[in-house]
């Protein structure tokens, strides 16, 4: 195994990584929660594990990938109830209802990027007695308290052993000073100690019987619960996005520590976040776009529809602890970028080999994995492989030549890193016949705007709405009307 370094979250810095077990990784990433459509934010945070699980499997790891998906319970602070039964009483379906419809889409989304699927996807409301169980090892141990039929962690009284905010880099005297009043609070002995288990009111639709009533679990504590079942009481890689580092991840450090006395995650990772047009996302001021937007082109910060290859490249192209800012000019550069490289791999199957080697392939190969060690840093490996992209072009102009040995390993990794690792899928093999299709489907535009100009409504519509049936989505704007094929 190469050397590869790591930047834990814990310590703040890159540390070699070395697994708890010689050739095996146990990761978890906390997943989503299945009340709507999965955003942009979130695929990418998914995306950056996925790559990085990716390598761990190509580096000869065997990889225990656990992945949750919280179906209940995800209750904060700041919440009046878990969002699914909002969300249920919204749409006037069945919390599981809500759960299987959102989930499906999680999953079609993901599959459309081209994600590798985890190990195990454990639910939340499928390790609804473990949780319990949980809890009254924590109350056992005196760092919980019962209240009226609610059970909160005690943070105060863990912190006089332990150290709340390990993580976060927090001070309990701050958390204590910065904690606003909030309905439904009084029980708490603390402001900010968390719930563990919480009472149903009698209008909440998810419940489950417990000792302390009829009730349901706080959202931190199923990821405790499931990450220790599946990959042990210590395990290698906990990962998520930069938003749940506090509270979640540093509840989480607090369960595990009081129910199994041991700190549970040796590297802890954290993706940063994704902007659009240099501002947060926000559905209130139209600052965002969902992923099926980016494939059908049907969002007014777009200008046009873009595969998903082409958006995996785009994220792929920041390093996943960076901010990556969404824009329309950002991901037009970026398809330049990822046709360019298909265009050079589908010219490697075209060249000829000679009997001199004229570029150095194992120094340059060397220069990709380096990369990857170094924190998983895709810039940089992308930048090899438009390296890569250049002695290509040189050995078509017959500038640069390689043996049959250097240009199989070549290719070879070259295909490695790009279909394997990144996750990319070529594309551009069908450009022929997709510039013959843009000519078709310009042709019928500009006749759809002349019907438009001599007030042809009629057959304005026809086109549209055949193109359409067709798969063929027009998007009228000020630059003209651009289309694009779901």
């Amino acid at each position: 195994m190469q050397t590869q370094f790591i930047y834990n979250s814990l310590t703040n810095k890159k540390e070699v990584f070395k697994s708890l077990k010689d050739g095996y990784v146990g990761m978890y990433v906390c997943g989503p929660t299945v009340y709507s459509n999965v955003h942009l934010g979130n695929v990418r945070t998914f995306m950056s594990f996925d790559m990085i699980y990716r390598y761990f499997l190509h580096l000869g790891y065997k990889v225990r990938y656990v992945r949750n998906i919280t179906d209940a319970g995800h209750l904060t602070d700041d919440d009046a109830e878990d969002k699914i039964s909002t969300k249920a009483r919204l749409e006037q379906l069945e919390p599981m209802e809500i759960v299987q419809k959102y989930t499906v889409d999680f999953h079609q989304i993901l599959q459309k990027f081209n994600f590798l699927p985890p190990s195990i996807e454990p639910t939340a409301t499928g390790h609804i007695l473990e949780q319990i169980q949980a809890i009254e090892t924590i109350l056992k141990n005196g760092l919980a308290y019962e209240v009226n039929g609610s059970v909160y962690f005690d943070v105060l009284k863990y912190n006089e052993t332990e150290n709340y905010g390990i993580l976060s880099k927090r001070k309990i005297e701050d958390a204590i000073e910065n904690t606003r009043v909030l309905d439904g609070q009084s029980d708490k002995k603390n402001s900010q100690d968390f719930a563990l288990w919480k009472k149903a009111l009698p209008e909440h639709i998810q419940r489950w019987d417990s000792p302390w009533g009829v009730g349901f679990p706080g959202w931190h504590l199923e990821c405790t619960v499931m990450s220790t079942k599946y990959l042990g009481e210590e395990f290698d890689i906990h990962g998520g996005g930069m938003d749940l580092k506090f509270p979640h991840h540093e509840c989480e450090i607090a369960q595990a520590q009081a129910c199994n006395h041991v700190a549970p995650v040796k590297y802890w990772m954290h993706g940063n976040m994704l902007t659009m047009n240099g501002k947060k996302m926000s559905k209130s001021t139209g600052n965002n776009i969902l992923p099926e937007e980016i494939f059908s082109g049907d969002n007014k910060n777009i200008s046009k529809g873009y595969t998903a290859s082409v958006a995996r490249f785009f994220m792929m192209q920041a390093h996943y602890r960076s901010v990556l800012d969404f824009s329309d000019d950002a991901i037009f550069a970026a398809e330049k970028g990822f046709n360019r490289l298909m265009e050079a791999i589908n010219l490697l199957d075209k060249l000829e080999v000679s009997t001199s080697s004229t570029f150095d392939v194992k120094a340059w190969k060397q220069k990709c994995y380096d990369a990857m060690n170094d924190d998983f840093n895709t810039p940089v490996l992308i930048a090899n492989l438009f390296e890569a992209v250049k002695i290509i072009n040189l050995i078509n102009d017959n500038k640069v030549t390689l043996t049959v040995e250097d240009f199989k390993e070549f290719k070879t990794t070259v295909n490695v890193f790009v279909y394997d690792i990144l996750a990319l899928e070529n594309t551009s093999t069908n450009n022929n016949n997709s510039d013959k299709l843009s000519g078709v489907v310009a042709i019928l535009i500009a006749l759809r705007k002349q019907a438009r100009e001599n007030k042809d409504w009629a057959l304005s519509d026809q086109i549209r709405d055949e193109l359409i049936a067709l798969g063929i989505q027009l998007k009228d704007g000020k630059e003209g009307t651009t289309f694009s094929v779901n």
